[in-house]
């Protein structure tokens, strides 16, 4: 078993894909760690596909092309995957906003804790954006308990046991599993490392869900974390 798994999931990313891809990689490597990169091509309808095959013959990198199923369902695919394959997850989204220059302060503290959560700092949001965040946040203390500043963000490292458990009960097609796994973490009282990461507005790509179709999202999400309540080392989160 390999001491990481990265999980990084992807649609329609062509413009910055291959360097962000190699960025890790490079990070990974000056690092020293051992370490396996899947990256999960959800369906991209540009040319994200063949970016990503210029790391075929890379053993470090597991690329996967799937059909489109959603951000949420990916990223559930990937920790699935990678639960098996190494003692740590990481899971980081694609869009170049974090950066893996950060990577190094979760990575020397992570023997001191269960998780490790970055917070972003510096980022941009749409007033739309800023109320959902906060509300998924407040949904999560209510429902869950509080531990974590960034409830949904996709820079966490987490061992492979713990998640593994967890991820086993939250429904393939769920649309915000980050928010439900960060609602069990947190009611589990095990310890949670915060740590600040720069945030940088994207340069390339779109967003993927705007306006009615993300507050129609951000509900669907809502419901969901509400509802599934996943068990942790035998206790009801």
């Amino acid at each position: 078993m390999r001491e990481l798994a990265l999980v990084m999931p992807v649609y329609n990313e062509e413009e910055c894909i291959a360097d962000v891809v190699k960025s890790w990689h490079d990070e990974l490597r000056r690092l020293d760690i051992d370490f396996i990169m899947i990256v999960l091509n959800d369906g991209s309808r540009d040319n994200t596909a063949s970016r990503l095959a210029e790391f075929s013959g890379n053993d470090s990198i597991r690329v996967v092309n799937k059909q489109n199923s959603g951000h949420g369902p990916t990223i559930l695919a990937g920790y699935h995957t990678a639960v098996d394959k190494a003692e740590w997850v990481f899971q980081v989204d694609s869009d170049d906003e974090l950066k893996a220059s950060d990577f190094d302060k979760f990575w020397i503290q992570r023997n001191k804790y269960d998780a490790l959560y970055g917070y972003r700092v510096g980022r941009r949001q749409s007033v739309s954006r800023k109320i959902i965040s906060a509300v998924s946040r407040a949904v999560v203390r209510l429902f869950y308990g509080k531990g974590i500043i960034d409830v949904n963000i996709p820079y966490r490292l987490i061992r492979s046991t713990i998640l593994k458990e967890i991820i086993d009960q939250i429904p393939d097609d769920t649309f915000a599993p980050n928010v439900i796994i960060s609602g069990a973490l947190v009611s589990s009282g095990l310890p949670i490392f915060n740590c600040p990461v720069a945030h940088e507005h994207r340069k390339t790509g779109m967003v993927s869900i705007v306006n009615w179709k993300l507050w129609k999202a951000a509900c669907r999400s809502f419901w969901q974390t509400i509802n599934c309540r996943p068990w942790l080392g035998g206790k009801r989160t």
